[in-house]
């Protein structure tokens, strides 16, 4: 091309991609009605809160690019945030809905709205509840597709299928709040428990009270899966079926193919399952991973199975079997699925990993006892009560004011900036407090995170928000700087914004501070927040308004009913600034 020609038609064709991403932009707009509801997965009705009167509740549908507005109408019982689980929030810490972290709750008979871009992010999420167990009912799928006109990086499916894992107790909700969580009575697919429990047999397959996915003989299947139980890991099989990993907590990978997977809360998994066995029917099954030793109680290893149903099958077919892993089988399943996924180099979004570190942490975290105050029982080993930690430090939720309003008025007496780098040398489990570690804006940061082990070695979920991070590793034992260190894998790491440390085991983390606010870092398990394995990162503000916090939106939920207080905090501050 002759170079005047180039020079006009090179900057056109860059407006043209411009105003085309742009116009493809739209924005998605939900109403969330949070309200208490009867409903029966099992032989026993029980009222639970909803959103919208659904179990899971509603599916949002985006494109890469797009904007989601969800006005949350808190008409139950109970105060109430909506966390968008893996999602960046860039310039929208306040929408993150980590309960009286990045905001106060909704009170009852309160809404707000939340509002945020959804920015260089593809594949499954999740939203959830924020506050105590509440997301044991207040979760749903959040689905992103490539904007208009750009192909997924793999086969285009015949359909897609959100499968969605939830946990569930036959009893009050509030009751969840006990500690420990008393164990769960099921599980369900897709709302439904299967037929492996009382209400859901039926000696017709075809009748059964189960979720059923029906197939189509040489088609292609995209299932988007959900693990939204409360507190326990999840493995999947199909009988008879691989599948093929496309992508996990919405960042693609290496196409991966196995026959079983495995996924701790919070975890997502999009996979393609090709219908490619005879005419059928085949379970579909998932079940609990115990990784804890008998300190620790344990959910019942009931299968809960949903089925695949080929379009020409029988209806007096008898589906076929599906075997789970089980003992140290299932520990080695667990691990051989999670450390051999990797991110797909030069994928959508794909960015190589940082070379320089400029923050490097060693995080012991997991769960210890501490003795019960004079007077008390508790109902922890040996009678004491459960304490976890992060580098012997037990978190404590702020209790008047949302911990990023704290940080933004600069009001003190809310948390302290002491979360140490490194562990002590004793664990006494006795440091509470609310800690918090601050990083420069665009600094890149290591997290070696070792697992205790002390009261028991079970998997914890650690979830970061507003990120995701590069797992550099994966290990058992004590994690050793000069031996590990070198099989660490820098070229094609997984990426993820949840990530199971193995049991007795450890995890390297990386990933660039280049988000502006508060973003808490905390185990998955929602039985182990009231213990305190939580901690919070508070990044700083960039060199320009672009790459700095907002001010809060007008109407973000206040902690008290005293608006003379938040008055004062809007005056505190140059908003202007």
């Amino acid at each position: 091309m002759p170079l005047p020609i180039q020079a006009f038609f090179v900057p056109l064709l860059f407006l043209f991609f411009f105003f085309s991403s742009i116009a493809t932009a739209a924005i998605v707009e939900h109403v969330f009605q949070v309200k208490n509801v009867v409903v029966k997965p099992l032989c026993k009705e029980q009222m639970i809160p909803t959103v919208n009167g659904s179990l899971p509740g509603p599916t949002i549908n985006v494109r890469e690019g797009d904007t989601l507005v969800v006005h949350v109408i808190n008409n139950s019982t109970y105060n109430i945030t909506i966390h968008w689980h893996g999602v960046f929030q860039l310039k929208s810490s306040w929408m993150d809905g980590a309960n009286m972290i990045s905001q106060c709750p909704i009170q009852p008979r309160n809404n707000f709205t939340y509002r945020f871009d959804i920015t260089g992010q593809e594949g499954t999420l999740l939203w959830h509840a924020h506050v105590v167990n509440l997301r044991a009912t207040l979760h749903g799928a959040l689905i992103i597709r490539p904007r208009s006109g750009r192909p997924y990086p793999f086969p285009k499916p015949y359909k897609e299928v959100p499968l969605v894992f939830e946990q569930w107790w036959d009893t009050d909700i509030e009751l969840l709040n006990s500690r420990p969580a008393p164990i769960s009575d099921a599980y369900l697919i897709n709302g439904l428990a299967g037929d492996s429990y009382p209400c859901s047999k039926n000696s017709n397959a075809h009748s059964l009270r189960m979720f059923k996915l029906r197939v189509v003989q040489g088609k292609t299947y995209l299932l988007r899966i959900i693990n939204a139980a409360l507190n326990t890991h999840l493995f999947f099989k199909i009988a008879s079926h691989n599948v093929t990993v496309v992508s996990v907590d919405a960042v693609y990978t290496t196409p991966y193919v196995s026959d079983v997977m495995i996924l701790t809360p919070g975890q997502t998994v999009d996979a393609l399952l090709t219908a490619d066995q005879p005419n059928g029917m085949y379970y579909m099954e998932i079940s609990p991973y115990t990784s804890a030793n008998s300190l620790v109680p344990v959910p019942p290893s009931t299968p809960i199975r949903g089925l695949i149903v080929y379009e020409d099958a029988k209806s007096t077919a008898s589906p076929s079997n599906s075997l789970m892993p089980s003992g140290m089988n299932a520990i080695s399943t667990a691990h051989r699925f999670s450390s051999n996924i990797t991110s797909l180099v030069g994928g959508p979004y794909w960015t190589p990993v940082p070379d320089h570190v400029d923050e490097k942490m060693f995080v012991t975290m997991g769960l210890g006892l501490k003795p019960c105050p004079p007077g008390t029982k508790c109902i922890g080993p040996f009678g004491q009560r459960y304490a976890g930690s992060l580098n012997n430090r037990t978190f404590v939720i702020p209790g008047t004011i949302s911990l990023q309003e704290a940080y933004f008025y600069n009001i003190s007496g809310v948390y302290t900036d002491d979360f140490p780098d490194q562990p002590p040398m004793k664990f006494d489990y006795a440091n509470f407090g609310t800690s918090v570690k601050t990083l420069k804006y665009n600094s890149t940061v290591e997290m070696v995170v070792q697992n205790t082990g002390i009261i028991t070695s079970e998997s914890h979920p650690m979830h970061l928000h507003g990120f995701n991070f590069y797992v550099l590793g994966y290990g058992f034992g004590n994690y050793d700087p000069i031996r590990d260190a070198d099989k660490l894998n820098l070229v094609n790491p997984q990426m993820h914004n949840t990530v199971g440390v193995p049991p007795g085991g450890w995890v390297v983390l990386r990933f660039k501070a280049n988000n502006p606010g508060a973003w808490m870092f905390h185990c998955h398990m929602d039985a182990h927040l009231p213990y305190g394995i939580i901690m919070v990162f508070i990044v700083q503000n960039g060199p320009t308004p672009e790459t700095s916090m907002q001010p809060p939106p007008s109407n973000l939920p206040q902690c008290t009913r005293d608006p003379t207080i938040y008055e004062s905090l809007a005056t505190s501050v140059d908003l202007s600034s």
